[in-house]
């Protein structure tokens, strides 16, 4: 038996956990190619035209999915963190899909709610297995052997490495040795998706720049500045931004900012607010918003990038 993955959303947070568990049941877990125009249209098809651009994508994974799998894997994820909150769109997302009218397997959607007790992660999960016929005993084993690998992807990738090295075994460019570090801001879905970000690690790497992102800060480091704002950000996500983001404003380690959101995002956009106006109140550290979709050139992102770079360059001669 077949489950399918779709490589999008939180894909590049969770693909190990959500991968080891499936497989250490039996099963055969198929991921949906890299995003690329074909997979775009076909979301874009067949979505509302409201939703973002994310969302748009993850449709055209279902789809590149739903003729090749038995089962496909859409949890309606929450929370991921107690006290905290996931976009409202990822609460919706098996609804979202099972209303397409496409003709789609099975959807495994488990309820994965940190902040409840009896939908938790690994009540979830196991509950999953259970209603697939699988015994209690391996669901367990299952869980925790799962859980191990996506401690262990977390540890990597807190050593300077972004997702695309590890899930793709391959280095997403070659990251140079030294030179100024660059704060890359974003949503997973949106830096890691080279389609998406159209390669901009890669351009970031070919400028000698060397990146930092919020994957690569210990989750201690992060709370402990988020708790310093004066009131609590209930979007794990963006918590997880601005704590990267004043971390790195308090100790001035990062040589400029880029922060990419998609169009249409509402926590994305007032997280880039509370971003702009605190690089403003700090030592005015450059900083460049790219908002992208579908209609996004990508010529108008690299005039705007070369021309950031530029700008950092030009601060440091001067």
């Amino acid at each position: 038996m077949r489950i399918g993955i779709p490589r999008a959303l939180l894909y590049y947070h969770y693909f190990p956990l959500w991968q080891s568990f499936w497989q250490h049941l039996g099963l055969k877990v198929v991921e949906s190619p890299p995003t690329d125009k074909r997979i775009l249209d076909l979301g874009v098809d067949v979505a509302v035209p409201e939703t973002c651009l994310p969302v748009k994508i993850y449709y055209g994974h279902v789809l590149a999915l739903a003729s090749a799998v038995d089962f496909l894997f859409v949890p309606r994820i929450v929370s991921a963190e107690k006290g905290t909150y996931i976009c409202p769109k990822l609460m919706g997302l098996p609804d979202m899909i099972k209303q397409s009218g496409c003709s789609l397997p099975r959807l495994i959607s488990p309820v994965l709610n940190a902040r409840q007790r009896r939908t938790s992660w690994r009540r979830s999960h196991i509950k999953a297995a259970l209603e697939l016929g699988y015994a209690n005993a391996d669901a367990k084993s299952a869980w925790r052997h799962a859980s191990n690998v996506l401690d262990s992807y977390w540890e990597k990738l807190r050593n300077m490495r972004t997702p695309l090295d590890i899930l793709s075994q391959r280095l997403s460019g070659f990251p140079p040795p030294c030179g100024t570090v660059l704060l890359l801001l974003g949503h997973p879905y949106n830096i890691f998706d080279e389609f998406v970000s159209m390669d901009l690690i890669k351009q970031l790497y070919r400028r000698g720049y060397r990146v930092l992102t919020a994957e690569m800060l210990a989750r201690e480091t992060i709370e402990r500045e988020a708790r310093q704002l004066p009131k609590d950000l209930f979007w794990s996500l963006g918590r997880s931004l601005l704590g990267t983001a004043l971390h790195c404003l308090k100790h001035r380690s990062v040589g400029g900012i880029i922060h990419v959101v998609s169009f249409g995002c509402g926590p994305g956009s007032l997280v880039g607010e509370l971003l702009e106006r605190r690089v403003q109140e700090s030592d005015h550290t450059p900083f460049l918003l790219l908002t992208l979709d579908e209609h996004t050139g990508e010529g108008g992102v690299i005039t705007r990038l070369e021309a950031f770079l530029d700008m950092i360059e030009w601060r440091n001669i001067s």
